[in-house]
């Protein structure tokens, strides 16, 4: 594609500009109101790279390929022990990994949806910072204080087609009253075995998700779910709350303003919501999307500060006495917004008139921008997305995905995977570009 087409296309990120900070630069953001002052901020991630781990720069990645990571770190230490507690609907081995042995015990479950691995490549770097730095005044705390047990991935079968649900398409995480899952059910048995003062539920959730009202996008939503209804908070919860003040000042110097408040609407069939009416202070860890982390490495380096400073408050009790200000004061987790929003071009679709409609097209790998759908089609004026396409001028064809070609039968509908071609003739030859599921590397480089 030569420069002259460039000069026609105009692909605003939106997405970018809410997201302003860099990977790896401080967002600059005071910290809120209420943050507590005993956290060294910048304390465990001054030693994150001399402990990441290898192997995980994909976010896609099966429990074989996890599994042969966290072998490496943890098989024959003697600070970290493995057991395996039950399996899966296909029979693939859910694992306890735990370390330490104070009388403090604590919780952390991650990958219950098979496709949200943040969390899990953060307990992989736990793992390698535990064996390899336990000589750190701030290790040896918790390794001496806490019972620390982690479910790195409680949804195997799901991790190996990348989806949210189980083999049985059931989601695990509305399965806690029912436990009809293998793994709902492991995950009860282990929760009662150990009854963890504290628990850790730990998830991914849209990247197009704002914060409260404003432009920004969320990269970390928290959450203390209530035990009912009335969503009041008694000591379990305030517990949690007070904890989460420890994480926000702990997370803030590297996102800044981009945290949120997750919605505490009671569910009677969630994990989180049962598991602190059981009696834990649950907290919910929600990782959304960051600048140029299409991998989410950035924000895998956050939730190992924000896991490691929680994990040393609980240890050494300076939670006790935050308050929970810091984290009322979150705005709350606000809409959601498309992936892709296509303007300005004229659709030229056999035996039918050329019409000039907007397209919004959702990624089914909205970080990689591949895979995408058409999701509406017509006047989107109003519709917000991450980034928009301006096509004008320019005509669109669309194109059957099998045939990689226009053909009479190809038509334009929601659902339809987002194949078509650009060009500056309505006959469509000589196409400037094909949109297979997703921007061509070109756009994306020039963009």
């Amino acid at each position: 594609m030569n420069k002259r087409a460039f000069q026609i296309l105009v692909f605003a990120s939106a997405g970018v500009a809410a997201m302003a900070c860099s990977p790896g630069q401080p967002a600059g953001s005071a910290p809120s109101p209420g943050s507590p002052s005993p956290v060294r901020v910048g304390a465990w991630e001054d030693l994150y790279e001399d402990v990441r781990v290898g192997g995980l720069e994909d976010r896609r990645f099966d429990q074989e390929r996890f599994w042969r990571v966290a072998r490496a770190v943890v098989e024959d230490s003697d600070r970290i022990s493995v057991e395996v507690v039950g399996q899966s609907g296909e029979s693939r081995p859910i694992r306890l990994i735990s370390f330490g042995d104070g009388p403090t015990p604590v919780l952390l479950w991650s990958q219950m949806h098979g496709d949200e691995s943040t969390a899990t490549m953060a307990l992989a770097d736990i793992y390698s910072l535990v064996e390899e730095k336990s000589n750190n005044r701030m290790v040896r705390s918790i390794l001496e204080n806490l019972t620390v047990y982690t479910i790195p991935m409680l949804n195997p079968d799901g991790a190996q087609r990348f989806q949210r649900r189980n083999a049985q398409g059931i989601d695990i995480n509305r399965d806690a009253r029912a436990l009809s899952t293998p793994e709902g059910q492991i995950l009860k048995t282990v929760r009662d075995r150990v009854n963890p003062v504290v628990g850790f539920n730990l998830h991914d959730q849209g990247v197009g998700t704002r914060v409260g009202r404003t432009d920004r996008g969320a990269a970390i939503a928290l959450l203390s779910p209530p035990y009912d209804h009335s969503r009041e908070i008694n000591d379990v919860r305030l517990r949690a709350m007070e904890i989460m003040g420890v994480m926000i000042a702990a997370m803030e110097p590297m996102v800044g303003d981009h945290i949120t408040r997750y919605g505490d609407t009671f569910n009677p069939r969630a994990f989180g919501d049962l598991i602190t009416q059981w009696g834990t202070s649950t907290i919910l860890v929600e990782s959304g999307g960051w600048s140029e982390d299409p991998q989410k490495q950035y924000l895998r380096r956050v939730n190992f500060v924000g896991l490691m400073a929680a994990l040393e408050s609980i240890a050494t009790g300076s939670y006790q006495g935050v308050g929970n200000d810091a984290y009322q004061a979150l705005p709350a987790n606000g809409r959601g917004v498309g992936d892709l929003i296509i303007t300005g071009g004229t659709i030229v679709i056999e035996d039918l008139p050329t019409y000039r409609a907007d397209l919004l097209v959702d990624y089914g790998k909205p970080l990689l921008e591949e895979d995408g759908t058409f999701a509406e089609i017509g006047d989107l004026a109003e519709v917000e997305a991450r980034d928009t396409l301006a096509l004008d001028g320019l005509y669109l064809h669309p194109r059957n995905r099998a045939l990689e070609q226009t053909d009479a039968g190809t038509q334009l509908r929601v659902g339809a995977p987002a194949y078509f071609s650009v060009s500056r003739t309505v006959d469509g030859r000589d196409p400037l570009w094909v949109f297979r599921g997703g921007p061509p590397d070109e756009i994306k480089r020039n963009r």
